[in-house]
């Protein structure tokens, strides 16, 4: 089975002065700016519209994973083929299982490397839009290492966890790197400086397969072996 998201985020200088929602990272008023930042940046996802984040591996697209348009924004954002499913974005491992069922396993492995730079396929358990999923029963799970990533998702929900850059473009690592077209079709870019840009690894712990090879990925590999 194919992965849930090859660009999955576990995934941006002046082109950002006339962006409000864009904070940077250096001096005393960060945190605020930061809090700022979140705020709008979950408001415009909450209107329908997607935003840029930062992940600890790189910047991500996000947009309310819940809803069909939304999804569908971020397809036409990324001009991704519909046959590639995209990855959820959760707070934590209590708003995860809301909305998905892992085994024993799952759920061991989840405790071991979440929050971590890693996509987990899970079971739904609660219905994402087809156009997400591809219609599949899986959807990947992934709970960033990043306070900005998390603070977001507690506020919005569950959002698209997918890199912010246009299919077969190199991933982001800074916004100064995003492509104009997708900067202009986002609602909102929330700045923290650049990333570690080291891709999530993503894996089918049930199969015991690893589809993407990224962070963690030897780690994961032994913790397969041995579970």
């Amino acid at each position: 089975m194919p992965p849930a998201d090859e660009n999955a985020v576990g995934d941006d200088d002046p082109a950002t002065a006339g962006d409000d929602s864009a904070v940077g990272n250096d001096g005393p008023s960060d945190n605020v700016a930061a809090a700022d930042a979140i705020d709008a940046a979950a408001a415009a996802i909450q209107q329908g519209e997607a935003v840029v984040y930062p992940t600890e591996t790189v910047y991500g697209l996000g947009a309310d994973a819940t809803d069909p348009d939304a999804v569908r924004r971020v397809f036409e954002i990324k001009d991704r083929p519909r046959s590639k499913p995209l990855s959820v974005a959760f707070a934590d491992r209590e708003m995860a299982e809301e909305y998905v069922a892992p085994t024993e396993r799952e759920r061991n492995f989840i405790e071991t490397f979440l929050p971590g730079p890693v996509t987990v396929l899970v079971e739904q358990a609660v219905e994402f839009p087809a156009v997400l999923t591809d219609g599949r029963p899986t959807v990947g799970v992934r709970i960033a290492d990043n306070a900005v990533a998390r603070e977001l998702v507690r506020q919005a929900g569950p959002i698209t966890a997918t890199s912010a850059n246009e299919s077969g473009s190199p991933s982001v690592r800074r916004v100064q790197s995003l492509s104009a077209s997708v900067r202009e079709a986002v609602g909102s870019v929330i700045d923290t400086g650049e990333t570690a840009g080291t891709e999530s690894t993503v894996v089918n712990v049930e199969t015991g397969e690893i589809h993407r090879r990224g962070a963690l990925a030897d780690e994961i590999e032994a913790w397969l072996a041995d579970n």
